[in-house]
């Protein structure tokens, strides 16, 4: 079986409307936290720029909760602005679901496939990993990976889920022979 892996190579755009010049795009650029205290209660934001006009917003992350109720490596994580937390809390669907935004991967995840084929071992058994969730069809992905066509790809393919569905997870499929 051989293993193909989907990386990251950028954290994605945020499809988020920008009050300032309507543009869709925003970006976490370096991936900065803002933490404010008042009290014993904490809120936690993480700041994204406009693609367009530079404009910062706030994208809450926690809003009003107890110091004592975050744990402290993580509060650490939000002071220090640890890349691994900003992307852990870009990628995760509810921040999304509850600021309203969603995630643009174009341009920011790669398709890794070992070099050698088994020439001549046909059919040939390839399974798909993703190191984070980006959403693409197999039939692109597939289309991309093996240099066809995708109506090639329909043809010659015998996959485990469907074909014309964004994934975010693994999967296998089997190329064919050709005809």
């Amino acid at each position: 079986m051989l293993p193909w892996v989907v990386h990251r190579t950028r954290l994605p755009l945020l499809s988020l409307r920008c009050v300032d010049c309507l543009s869709e795009s925003a970006t976490t650029g370096e991936g900065r936290f803002r933490v404010n205290a008042n009290g014993k209660l904490l809120d936690v934001w993480l700041l994204v720029r406009c693609v367009s006009c530079d404009r910062t917003r706030k994208v809450p992350v926690h809003e009003r909760v107890p110091v004592r109720s975050i744990d402290p490596v993580q509060l650490h994580g939000y002071r220090v602005n640890d890349p691994e937390l900003v992307a852990s809390r870009l990628l995760d669907p509810l921040l999304a679901r509850r600021n309203r935004f969603t995630l643009d991967w174009t341009g920011a995840w790669r398709l890794d496939v070992p070099s050698s084929w088994q020439d001549g071992a046909w059919p040939v058994r390839v399974e798909v990993v993703f190191e984070d969730p980006v959403p693409v069809r197999p039939d692109r992905l597939i289309a991309q990976g093996l240099g066809l066509s995708r109506n090639d790809v329909l043809r010659r393919i015998k996959c485990d889920v469907p074909l014309r569905r964004p994934r975010t997870t693994g999967f296998t499929f089997t190329v064919m022979a050709r005809d």
